[in-house]
C-alpha cells in the first residue's frame, strides 16, 4: 500500500464519517419533532457504510503479482468506506398524553420520534473518535511524505 492509497482510504473514511456526524446531529436536533412534511412524527436516520475497493496502481500493482515463499499472491485489496444509503428508522412512535398539544389526536395523545439521547450520544462520540483517528493517519502520512523529500534533498 503507497502512501497516496492510505491517504484515499483516509480521505473515504473522513467523508463517511463526516456525514454520520451529520444524521446523528439531524437525530439529536428533532427529538422533539412531531410534525414533518411527510406527516407524522421525525424518524430517525441510520448511516450504513460500504466497503469500497481502492484503485491498486504503480507499485502496488507490481507487488500484486509477486508470489510469496507459499506461493500465494500478495494479499493487497485496498478497502476504503463510503456510505451505502441512509436508512430511516421504522420503529414505532412514543405516544405521550398532552391533549393541549397543536398535534395532539382526539384521544389527545401525540406521537413523538422514539429517542435515545444515550444511544445517539454513544454513536456522536465514536463517530467524531473515527474521524479524529483519520485525521491523525492523514496528518502521520503527511509527516512521512515531509521526512522523505527531506530525506532525499
Amino acid at each position: 500500500m503507497s502512501l497516496f492509497s492510505i491517504l484515499d482510504v483516509s480521505a473515504s473514511a473522513l467523508a463517511a464519517q463526516r456525514m454520520r456526524v451529520d444524521v446523528l446531529a439531524q437525530n439529536i436536533a428533532n427529538a422533539e419533532t412531531t410534525r414533518t412534511p411527510e406527516g407524522g412524527p421525525y424518524r430517525r436516520r441510520h448511516v450504513v457504510f460500504k466497503a469500497e475497493p481502492q484503485p491498486v496502481s504503480g507499485f502496488q500493482a507490481v507487488l500484486a503479482r509477486v508470489q510469496s515463499p507459499s506461493g500465494s499472491s500478495l494479499p493487497l485489496d485496498v478497502q476504503g468506506v463510503r456510505v451505502a444509503e441512509v436508512s430511516v428508522d421504522n420503529t414505532p412512535a412514543e405516544r405521550r398524553y398532552l391533549p393541549s398539544h397543536p398535534d395532539a389526536n382526539a384521544e389527545g395523545y401525540v406521537d413523538f420520534p422514539p429517542f435515545n439521547p444515550v444511544e445517539d450520544m454513544v454513536d456522536l462520540t465514536a463517530a467524531v473518535r473515527s474521524y479524529q483517528a483519520n485525521l491523525a493517519v492523514v496528518s502521520a502520512v503527511r509527516e512521512m511524505i515531509t521526512r522523505t523529500i527531506d530525506i532525499a534533498r
